[in-house]
């Protein structure tokens, strides 16, 4: 008994050793694609990357925080594009219809917005900024703890991607930085099982015009209809 439980003890310390690898490993290999919004390369579209949206559809601090400065970057020249993603998979629950609605009042024009209702994840963003919206470079906008994550898989599906830290001086997002242990380990399974994200579905090339992704609450209904694989 004493031998197993060294050996369990030993195997947890390797896992733990395995996934603080990984980790330092994206963020040593990201870093020097994060810059200040007024330093970063021009680039296809901003992506904003989903959070929290409460009921009535006020956007959480976080997500405000990314919309933001996604029109920051519009305004000044250095996207043509914004591209919103995250989960609306059911009718009670929507991350991205109302980011598109505050960019809109913020000045951005709608026919300049594309919609994602399907990034459940980072990995299925990136991958459907890439398929379905026909993405070739794009400026991540999200916090610093979820820069170096969103940035390596985005490098590894072969786009050229920049990331803009949104968060202000000083705070602090220790759990969130936390859970991309777990996040940036389950990241590099997914990169080499090549997993395919739960839908594409039509595609919307970003060079054109958003419009046609403003489906709102019947993005159930129409967007995912037939988008299986």
């Amino acid at each position: 008994m004493p031998s197993l439980i060294r050996l369990c003890v030993l195997a947890s310390l390797v896992l733990a050793a395995l996934c603080l690898c990984t980790v330092l490993w994206v963020i040593a290999t990201t870093h020097s694609l994060i810059y200040k919004a007024a330093k970063v390369p021009k680039t296809q579209t901003a992506l904003v990357l989903g959070a929290s949206v409460t009921s009535a559809g006020v956007l959480s601090a976080v997500l405000q925080e990314r919309a933001d400065q996604a029109v920051v970057l519009y305004q000044s020249g250095k996207v043509a594009k914004i591209l919103v993603t995250g989960d609306d998979s059911t009718l009670e629950y929507d991350e991205v219809y109302p980011v598109g609605k505050y960019l809109v009042a913020a000045g951005v024009p709608k026919q300049d917005i594309f919609l994602d209702y399907a990034g459940f994840d980072t990995y299925s963003s990136m991958y459907r900024a890439r398929d379905v919206f026909g993405v070739s470079s794009l400026t991540v906008v999200t916090q610093r703890f979820h820069l170096p994550r969103a940035l390596f898989i985005a490098r590894a599906l072969g786009l050229q991607a920049y990331g803009v830290d949104v968060a202000e001086p000083g705070e602090m997002y220790l759990h969130n930085a936390l859970r991309e242990i777990p996040a940036s380990v389950k990241a590099l399974g997914d990169i080499l099982s090549g997993r395919l994200p739960k839908y594409l579905g039509p595609q919307f090339a970003i060079t054109g015009e958003g419009s046609a992704t403003w489906v709102g609450s019947q993005a159930e209904l129409i967007y995912f209809k037939n988008g299986k694989h």
